[in-house]
């Protein structure tokens, strides 16, 4: 436990940290604790203490996530968080001892790129995770709109008459308007509005996701769509993240998304899953998240990728349709 609350403390205070020298601690310590994460380790043969670099880590299947109660040190979670899916569809779990924690980080990364969330308004357009709950999206979004303190509601499900005027009230106030909508939701009202109402100087963020909803696009396309249907020209943002991660990494209207301070991507060969490293501009997106002390920090996702400068990356497409919250869902 002291680790734990070594590790955590670092992360809160942000105080430039080694990234690689922590994210080895953190291995260290979940090849120990994490039950799930030491016998993957066992039966890959992998010795921890012979672990030295980032790419020699073993990232663990995305899949595990939902046959297996991913934990370090068997915590009892405050909440659980569900991927969205189908009623056939096995969801992925998520057990969370703190969620004062996942609101910290949250809040941190959002800070990290977009300023304090007291100089927002904070509007949302999730109807799906809300229809389901459990959705680590909706917590995050529900923590955001908290701690603006607005007046304003925060989820509007389909009343789009008064997200519109709510997005009224809050530029007569002299505030920053996010709005961030999963992308049908956002497709279906821009299909709407059709460019006749004035969305200036309001940020519009996309979480991905059609859902079944709406036919699967290509981001430029999608994106093309919603700031015609705006009325924007200042490009269409985007947040990654997923259930089984408490970090997120966010696209500023240009496709590229740059990782909060917690998380950094390797790739992988699409092959080969245990051939990771830096020569890879391309392949599986492998994620570490040094928030998620308490379950996995290390895992292997269903995304494809490529690598560009300062860690910043892109997401191509997808292996297959896994729930995914975040990302975009693109055709390769």
């Amino acid at each position: 436990m002291e680790f734990k609350a070594q590790h955590i403390q670092k992360l809160h205070n942000n105080q430039g940290f080694d990234f690689d020298e922590t994210a080895l601690q953190l291995f260290r310590y979940q090849a120990q604790h994490n039950a799930i994460y030491k016998e993957y380790l066992q039966f890959l043969r992998v010795q921890p203490d012979q672990v030295t670099q980032l790419h020699q880590i073993p990232f663990l299947p995305i899949e595990f996530f939902k046959t297996h109660q991913v934990v370090t040190n068997a915590v009892e979670p405050e909440i659980i968080f569900y991927s969205s899916g189908t009623t056939q569809q096995t969801r992925s779990r998520h057990f969370v001892a703190s969620l004062a924690w996942y609101n910290q980080v949250t809040e941190n990364i959002f800070n990290q790129f977009y300023g304090p969330l007291q100089d927002y308004v904070v509007l949302a357009l999730l109807p799906s995770y809300l229809e389901q709950g459990g959705s680590s999206l909706v917590a995050m979004v529900d923590y955001f709109v908290k701690r603006t303190g607005q007046d304003e509601e925060g989820f509007y499900l389909n009343n789009h008459h008064k997200l519109l005027q709510s997005i009224k009230q809050a530029r007569q106030r002299g505030k920053k308007i996010l709005l961030i909508g999963v992308s049908y939701a956002l497709l279906d009202w821009a299909d709407k509005l059709k460019g006749r109402e004035d969305f200036s100087g309001v940020t519009i963020m996309e979480t991905g996701g059609m859902k079944g909803r709406r036919r699967e696009m290509i981001r430029e396309e999608l994106h093309a769509q919603l700031m015609a249907g705006f009325g924007i020209k200042d490009g269409i943002h985007s947040e990654y993240g997923m259930t089984e991660l408490l970090s997120q990494g966010y696209s500023l209207g240009d496709g590229i998304f740059h990782p909060g301070y917690t998380m950094r991507i390797l790739l992988r060969d699409l092959n080969d899953p245990f051939d990771i490293g830096p020569h890879h501009r391309s392949g599986g997106i492998n994620i570490i998240d040094l928030a998620n002390v308490d379950s996995c920090a290390f895992i292997e996702t269903k995304d494809i990728g490529k690598l560009h400068q300062n860690h910043t990356f892109e997401v191509l497409g997808r292996f297959d349709n896994s729930d995914i919250r975040g990302c975009n869902l693109l055709v390769l």
